[in-house]
């Protein structure tokens, strides 16, 4: 059952806010229909249904290549790439690794012809299967994938925003944490493979705590433990005939409770070294655990089953021979006989020249989620992603993101029926082997319901040109974590959110005030966005700071802009501010001085309470009427000269050399 593979690859985060111009709808991703279980209709992929994989080992038509080499020869690239798809449509397994190249060439022809999305495609399918160098095809993947990939911020960064947030009533967003299931449920050797039965509030899952023999050979056996209010009962194992002389683990459960579906290995009826068993709760106890048989079965390791909503398929790993991988997601659906039909490979998009393991079938949606180190954008080791059936095809898996996703391995999970809380196996960077039990509050990004695009670009109000920043997005209604992104190098940035709720944008960056913006997600949403840059060589002055004549008290009119300095303040911990008040010549200079001199205090007593600030973060200064920025002719020259000044600092880390001086304190 526990099983680790050698690792893979790459860690995707880039680097690269605001009033709304205007909102469209678009009509893909749109989600439908009511009732408790809720159809998701998402994107398809732009890949053909590869027929052949579960029929044919290698596919071959020597003439068919023939006359595709001759109308490349002929240049006639729209017929040369008609008959390409069509022939690789027709793939085997192996000919996603002897015949790599082939998808490489259709991507091309694809980018040639400007359809994107299928060059994608296929480019994603070469580097998923390759056996040889494919540097030149992660160019071009790259060249194309750049414009739509997720730049998620990284995790101290974000939880460095969370924790500045906190201080701002309007903006409070949730911080999950990983949390150890406790010493009741984990051991100091391997503890994984959960599984929770939302009735019972059962938890099943394997361990390694147990010993058995003269040489203390390790004895795998599946436990159950309880839910308890907001804690676990001491976890029991399973008793007889469950628990064997022989290793059981990864077990799931029909939605009744009577029927467990598990992994039994090294048994003298095992086919292979670990085989598939189901038992049935009769009388008060357990069955005899019966194989499922050859048909599922194999000769090699079969483990980790988990059963579709409708409970008549049921998927799992192999490291069977004829696969595309160390280790593939299989599956097999129940006959009209009541029998499990022969096994069959669920095919390239989900599967990799890798490993993919521990599959785990949302219970109310069609969505399969499952680890994987093959697939193209991956935070560590291991990773979960989800992916969606639509129109009875599988669409390409998404990662479920950094919030739960880590340098680690993360696997052999599962997820409560409410889409709440997601149970599953980790592993520290430093110790890879021992696996504990977590909890973890299900982040957006691995919602099932998480299908509706929202979209926005944001530019420069002056030049047009596209800006740079944070973009996070907080949900009001669930408190459903989501992780933040940099907005892209084109102004650029989407989000996968849950229909039907309200959310709250904020967009931040060095170069802007932060802004918030509240929104109900209809359906697919646009936005765009724009917002002018701060000048830090120049002061700002707002027109609404304005006090009551020869007062120094803050005036409710001037919250709204005082607060957004604030929260530029929290979000920016190492920035500074000065503020300068400065009043007309009329009067007593002495009392002018002195008025000024409130004044800025006062603002710099709100900024500071409001937003918690460490202290020496703020400069206030009266300067009475000896700056004045106009001669007083008029009325309105006086009014122009009654004014607060704010002046930014950013850290000197971030200066360049010619402002530091236009910047710098007295």
């Amino acid at each position: 059952m526990f099983r680790l593979i050698r690792p893979l690859f790459l860690l995707l985060v880039g680097l690269c806010f605001a009033s709304v111009l205007a909102a469209q709808n678009k009509p893909y991703r749109q989600r439908a229909l009511s009732g408790k279980v809720r159809q998701l209709r998402v994107r398809p992929d732009a890949t053909p249904d590869f027929i052949n994989v579960n029929r044919v080992a290698y596919f071959q038509d020597k003439k068919a290549l023939r006359e595709i080499a001759r109308a490349e020869k002929r240049k006639s690239w729209t017929s040369a790439r008609n008959m390409l798809e069509q022939y690789v449509a027709n793939f085997g397994i192996e000919n996603f690794y002897k015949d790599n190249m082939m998808l490489w060439r259709l991507g091309q022809l694809f980018e040639r012809a400007g359809n994107e999305d299928k060059a994608k495609a296929y480019y994603r399918l070469a580097l998923k299967h390759h056996r040889q160098d494919v540097t030149k095809i992660q160019l071009y993947y790259d060249s194309l994938e750049k414009k739509d990939a997720d730049l998620y911020v990284p995790l101290k960064t974000y939880y460095d925003i969370v924790e500045y947030r906190k201080n701002i009533a309007t903006f409070r967003p949730p911080k999950g944490v990983y949390t150890n299931m406790g010493q009741g449920i984990n051991s100091q050797v391997e503890d994984y493979g959960p599984s929770y039965h939302d009735d019972s509030e059962q938890l099943i899952f394997s361990s390694k705590r147990k010993t058995r023999g003269l040489h203390n050979i390790v004895d795998e056996e599946l436990y159950m433990a309880k839910r308890q209010g907001e804690s676990w009962s001491d976890a029991e194992a399973l008793p007889k005939p469950i628990s064997s002389p022989y290793n059981e683990g990864s077990a799931c459960l029909t939605k009744d409770g009577t029927t467990m579906y598990f992994s039994r290995c090294e048994c003298p009826s095992c086919h292979g070294n670990c085989d598939l068993f189901v038992s049935h709760f009769k009388n008060g106890q357990w069955t005899v655990p019966q194989s499922l048989g050859m048909q599922v079965n194999s000769t090699a390791w079969d483990s980790q089953p988990t059963l579709s909503r409708t409970e008549d398929t049921l998927y799992f790993a192999s490291d069977r021979l004829g696969g595309f991988g160390m280790s593939d997601i299989w599956f097999t659906h129940k006959l009209k006989n009541g029998q499990w039909a022969k096994a069959q490979n669920m095919g390239p998009i989900i599967n990799t020249r890798e490993s993919e393991v521990s599959p785990f079938y949302h219970p109310l949606y069609n969505v399969l989620y499952f680890s994987s180190r093959g697939q193209l954008l991956n935070f560590g080791d291991f990773d979960i992603y989800k992916a969606y059936r639509t129109k009875g095809r599988w669409q390409e898996p998404i990662n479920i993101g950094p919030l739960v996703n880590g340098k680690g391995s993360e696997y052999y999970f599962t997820i409560d029926g409410e889409s709440k809380n997601l149970y599953y196996a980790r592993s520290e960077e430093k110790n890879m082997k021992n696996l504990d039990l977590y909890s973890f509050p299900l982040p957006m990004e691995a919602q099932p319901l998480a299908t509706t695009r929202f979209e926005g670009t944001l530019v420069d109000s002056v030049t047009q040109k596209p800006l740079s920043g944070i973009v996070s997005i907080i949900d009001v209604d669930n408190g459903i974590e989501v992780a933040s992104k940099y907005i892209r190098p084109d102004g650029s940035f989407d989000f996968d959110l849950i229909d039907g709720s309200k959310y709250v944008m904020l967009i931040q960056s060095p170069e802007y005030f932060t802004v918030e913006k509240q929104f109900s997600l209809k359906q697919d949403t646009v936005m765009k966005l724009m917002t002018t840059s701060i000048d830090y060589n120049i002061p700002l002055i707002f027109r609404n700071i304005e006090f009551d004549q020869g007062k120094s008290n803050i005036l409710p009119s001037m919250h709204v802009t005082l607060d957004r300095i604030v929260v530029f303040m929290v979000d920016h911990p190492n920035h500074r501010l000065r503020i300068s008040g400065h009043t007309d010549a009329k009067g007593d200079p002495d009392v002018n001085e002195k008025l000024s001199q409130d004044r800025a205090d006062a603002i710099r007593r709100y900024i500071e309470t409001k937003g918690k600030l460490k202290p020496n973060r703020i400069d206030s200064r009266g300067y009475g009427s000896t700056e004045p920025l106009k001669e007083e002719v008029t009325e309105e020259d006086m009014r122009i000269n009654r004014r607060v000044e704010f002046r930014l600092i950013k850290p000197e880390s971030e200066q360049k050399p010619a402002d530091k001086d236009a910047g710098g304190w007295n």
